[in-house]
């Protein structure tokens, strides 16, 4: 949020399970058949929802990169290295331009002919990047209405107008919102099949050691960062940089208790899937932490660390090798936790095309 500085899958295309249900002309669970689905009002509404809320920040990024410094108040540690803010803007709008690629190809009769893996990756990172902020935003909103203050630099030069936050964070969540009803209903059209039922009809005896073993570690290794995170929303300064200490507010705290939540929706999702715990639950819920959770924690922990490492003008806001190990303790367990809900659908779809 204001943190800012910034075929692993090959079976997810199966077929839909044979039947009556496959061979229907109705079923949208064959790619061919959905290519031929008129694309209804809801979606059409969502796919232009999610492209408008790009342009906001698309405008200012392109603003910036054009010289212009609207929203940059002077003073702002912006303008000292305008070389590698044009670069670093100039790859945050391709990241959000693919915002509109992906609402095109979510609900396009060719998306459904997409390589699984190509789109089911940045579907992932978008996931990863959006969700903590439609959680932590609001809540660091929250927080400075009680009187927490603001979430960035409130010691020193802000490096933004306080209204480019609010633009900004805004459309990040109009864009999760629309982009993420977009994808779960491309995903049920077409891989539906493979999450169905509760946990309990899930096969035990085909779970294989390594699965189990990825998803021990991923709990093991969420130690660290979770336990770290969860000091500092606490009020710790334990690893701080000194520079990062007295900016300490409200929203600080809300932000690192939202990493601890998807750590833990990471790591449980994990657990329920590879140890088929959680049997009463719809096969949806243990997906959907070990997607989401997995997501947020692995990209997250990248941003933060690349942010990390770049952050040097200041020695004072030099990360710590403390903030530098959780970082990457976090974007570890995330990757763990993606390998195990990767493997969790490519041995369902398996199990589909055997049967």
């Amino acid at each position: 949020m204001t943190q800012s500085p910034g075929s692993a899958v090959p079976a997810f295309d199966s077929p839909a399970p044979a039947g009556p249900a496959a061979s229907s002309p109705s079923s949208p669970s064959s790619p061919d058949v959905a290519g031929r689905v008129p694309l209804g009002r809801s979606r059409r509404i969502l796919r232009a929802v999610a492209v408008a809320s790009c342009l906001p920040y698309l405008s200012l990024k392109a603003a910036w990169i054009a010289g212009s410094r609207i929203g940059i108040p002077r003073g702002s540690s912006l303008l000292e290295h305008p070389t590698t803010m044009a670069v670093a803007n100039s790859v945050t709008v391709l990241m959000d331009a693919a915002v509109i690629v992906l609402a095109l190809v979510l609900t396009r009769p060719w998306g459904l002919r997409a390589p699984a893996w190509l789109l089911a990756v940045p579907v992932w990172v978008a996931t990863g990047l959006l969700a903590p902020i439609m959680a932590g935003f609001p809540l660091q909103l929250a927080a400075r209405a009680l009187g927490g203050g603001g979430g960035h630099r409130t010691a020193r030069e802000p490096f933004l107008d306080e209204w480019v936050f609010g633009v900004v964070y805004t459309g990040f969540i109009v864009q999760g919102v629309a982009l993420g009803t977009l994808f779960a209903l491309y995903a049920r059209d077409r891989w539906g099949q493979l999450w169905r039922g509760p946990v309990w009809e899930l096969p035990v005896s085909v779970v294989g050691a390594a699965q189990r073993c990825t998803a021990v570690a991923a709990g093991v290794l969420a130690l660290f960062p979770l336990t770290v995170h969860l000091l500092w929303a606490c009020g710790a300064t334990t690893g701080l940089s000194e520079g990062r200490v007295p900016e300490r507010t409200g929203a600080f705290y809300a932000l690192e208790a939202v990493y601890v939540l998807f750590l833990l929706a990471a790591v449980t999702g994990a657990g329920l899937l590879a140890f088929r715990r959680g049997r009463p639950l719809p096969v949806t819920v243990p997906l959907a932490l070990a997607w989401v959770g997995s997501g947020a924690a692995a990209c997250w922990g990248a941003w933060l660390s690349v942010a990390a490492l770049t952050a040097v003008d200041d020695p004072a806001d030099r990360a710590t090798p403390l903030m530098l190990l959780t970082y990457a303790g976090q974007m570890i367990t995330g990757f763990l936790v993606a390998a195990v809900a990767a493997h969790f659908l490519a041995e369902r779809s398996a199990t589909r095309r055997a049967a």
